[in-house]
């Protein structure tokens, strides 16, 4: 299997099992290391940490439950109305309900709980 890309916190999605493959190949500097296991710590209480989580960088969340609403068929992602009413802010907030922050080196991340 070809080896992930090491993420940063900079990404606005981030799966878990690339902070998990960076962490065990000893490719990190001790700074780097110290942070991708800090978040690690702060995550595995995810279901499926071990089996490939995402996390979400907490100012892509909004884009995120667009996303995932369309991804899902609750909306078609092209009608005008109701979308263009849609709050996605308020949205996005309810949806968090279901998931937990993490920190990322100085960056919130979201992940469900």
């Amino acid at each position: 299997m070809p080896r992930r890309e090491i993420p940063s916190n900079h990404d606005d999605v981030i799966d878990s099992r690339d902070i998990i493959e960076a962490i065990e190949s000893g490719d990190l500097d001790e700074e780097d290391q110290k942070a991708f296991e800090a978040l690690a710590a702060e995550a595995e209480g995810s279901p499926d940490w071990p089996h490939g989580e995402t996390l979400i960088r907490d100012s892509y969340f909004e884009d995120y439950a667009r996303e995932l609403a369309e991804d899902t068929g609750m909306i078609k992602g092209d009608e005008e109305w109701p979308l263009r009413h849609i709050d996605w802010e308020a949205a996005a907030d309810e949806l968090k309900q279901d998931y937990f922050s993490v920190d990322f080196d100085g960056v919130e991340y979201w992940i469900r709980s």
